[in-house]
């Protein structure tokens, strides 16, 4: 589910600021980024977002504003002059004249350092990021909350729809028997005209009994119309339902299918083709539920 949330905060002349977008996901996926001066935070960053998400790709951004140099780096002296002394010294022993490029030098690994801070510092900014970092989760919360209500809408609207079906199918599928029976005695009975033979009504009868057992489709009407009922209390369940419904919508098509294949009717295939169109909306729309 997608979601946006931000927040500030200042702790000994520096800003905080933590953005934090969510995208759709059927799992949680965290991407932390942080100053290399805190990254000690990455952990418990990551708890905190586990505690408030279960799913989605969530971006998590921490930026740092009006913080001094020596507050972000800290450049090894004695290793960078000790570098500069002997590059000066082989230069003057091979009889070379160049000047001494400082800035290609600090990029070399272990030069420059991100400075840390000391252990009560740290403990500040952790106390800090993480109070903001809540504060940014809980207005994602609220704009994801505003969006689920929507899907909810949306969901509801598909399930009164497969309802109207499938009543639409139970009807049907009664005339649909009554309809074979007959095609069946007319049929029999010109054959055994031309042939001039007779056939008993129990043999008839069985026939169709055989026909109304291989096509009856009552059980996967029933467990259909008991699925669209766990989805419609699982959306106002206030646990996290997404992997529920998921779950649910997957169960739904497997009746649908059945329905359709057990069903020899074009205008049951017609409904069945509706009720299909609308669990794959929602298996769709399912996937952005927490």
């Amino acid at each position: 589910m997608t979601g946006y949330g931000d927040a500030q905060g200042r702790l000994n002349g520096v800003n905080y600021a933590v953005e934090i977008r969510t995208v759709n996901n059927r799992y949680f996926k965290a991407n932390i980024k942080l100053p290399e001066t805190v990254a000690f935070l990455e952990e418990e960053i990551d708890k905190l977002l586990r505690r408030n998400l279960s799913r989605g790709t969530v971006h998590y951004v921490l930026r740092l504003k009006n913080a001094s140099a020596n507050a972000l780096f800290e450049i090894e002296e004695p290793a960078l002059r000790a570098l500069m002394e002997r590059l000066s010294q082989i230069a003057s022993s091979a009889d070379i004249k160049c000047p001494i490029d400082i800035g290609g030098l600090l990029n070399l690994p272990g030069i420059i350092n991100p400075a840390l801070p000391d252990e009560k510092t740290a403990e500040q900014i952790k106390d800090k990021v993480l109070e903001i970092s809540q504060v940014a989760v809980e207005k994602l919360k609220q704009m994801r909350a505003a969006e689920g209500n929507a899907l909810e809408a949306d969901l509801k609207k598909h399930c009164r729809v497969m309802e109207q079906a499938l009543e639409q199918i139970r009807t049907r599928s009664a005339v649909v028997l009554k309809g074979y029976a007959e095609r069946l005695k007319k049929r029999v009975d010109e054959l055994l005209a031309s042939a001039q033979l007779n056939l008993d009504e129990e043999t008839l009868a069985k026939e169709v009994a055989i026909f109304a057992e291989r096509s009856d489709i009552s059980e996967e009407i029933a467990r259909l119309e008991s699925h669209l009922q766990q989805l419609l209390q699982s959306c106002q369940s206030n646990d996290q339902a997404g992997r529920r419904l998921d779950f649910i919508s997957q169960e739904m098509l497997r009746e649908a299918n059945t329905i359709a294949s057990k069903a020899s009717d074009v205008e049951i295939s017609h409904y069945v083709v509706e009720i299909k169109c609308r669990i794959d909306r929602i298996k769709e729309q399912v996937q952005n539920i927490e």
